[in-house]
């Protein structure tokens, strides 16, 4: 039987490739939405959880210390109402999480969903794989999500280094204070507090020492910068890619992509580096004295 000229075949098939591709990225997309929400409510979910016990445990304590020391526990009643209004806080929080995850799914089931989802998109791109050049210019644009999370990174760890030595200056410099002070045998305010900021000065210098945050942050802003610098020479033809012509753009975007890689697995190096312990670590890894 004759072929009808108006049977377009392949037009269709690729009509019907395309709104598969849509509707697979669009699922991906409303999946990690939920994904997100979801981790968003449990992370909710486990602090209130944390605030309710610590107040429990924080009145009980302050209650049975105000006892010990003054054997009047009314002298605790306003930590007491300090505990009891975050519990309650806490409490309604818990509840406000319960009602609004009803209609997702759970953590697990979520991720596995999500999982799915890229993995049929992966194919889908696998099966209509863009040429060299395609995936070149689309490498160079991804590139500048690249050096925003790297910056995004290297702000926070910095904030977190700046929070803790806050906390330890401030922290010795109260201690010292304290312990000036002729605080005797006996269980007094001022002990338990002593005890309490010697506690949280340990306990900071502890993360600073093991995460490594100031170094951490060095690095991310170090390599964001070298990228940032490469994807502005690429762009207006300075620098390393000067010797390309406008007919050359491949050629650039080529150099452009290697130059850019060598960047990020020098950071994934000293991530790495850094993950180890201070005495295996390569000490040409660390960043100059501020």
């Amino acid at each position: 039987m004759a072929r009808s000229p108006d049977d377009d075949a392949p037009r269709r098939i690729r009509d019907a490739d395309e709104r598969i591709y849509v509707v697979t990225t669009n699922l991906v997309i409303d999946t990690q939405e939920k994904l997100a929400r979801r981790r968003r409510l449990d992370r909710i979910w486990r602090t209130g959880w944390a605030v309710s016990w610590l107040s429990i445990l924080t009145a009980v304590i302050g209650t049975g210390i105000a006892a010990l020391t003054t054997a009047n526990p009314a002298r605790f009643v306003l930590g007491d109402l300090v505990c009891g209004s975050l519990l309650l806080m806490s409490l309604l929080a818990l509840v406000g999480v319960r009602f609004a995850g009803r209609d997702l799914p759970t953590l697990q089931r979520a991720e596995a969903q999500l999982a799915s989802a890229q993995e049929s998109l992966w194919k889908l791109n696998a099966k209509n794989r863009p040429d060299l050049a395609d995936r070149r210019s689309l490498y160079r644009e991804e590139v500048t999500t690249a050096i925003e999370q790297y910056q995004a990174d290297s702000r926070k760890y910095r904030r977190i280094h700046n929070s803790l030595q806050t906390l330890i200056m401030i922290g010795s410099a109260s201690t010292t204070t304290i312990a000036a002070l002729d605080t005797g045998k006996e269980l007094t305010w001022q002990s338990v507090t002593l005890t309490v900021i010697s506690f949280a000065i340990t306990v900071a210098a502890m993360f600073t020492g093991y995460y490594k945050f100031r170094e951490r942050s060095y690095f991310l802003q170090q390599t964001a910068d070298a990228i940032e610098e490469e994807a502005n020479a690429v762009t207006f033809g300075i620098g390393p890619y000067s010797e390309f012509g406008p007919d050359q753009e491949d050629e650039a975007l080529k150099k452009f992509t290697k130059r850019v890689e060598d960047h990020r697995n020098e950071q994934r190096r000293r991530q790495q580096q850094l993950d180890q312990p201070s005495d295996q670590a390569s000490s040409s890894s660390q960043p100059p004295t501020a």
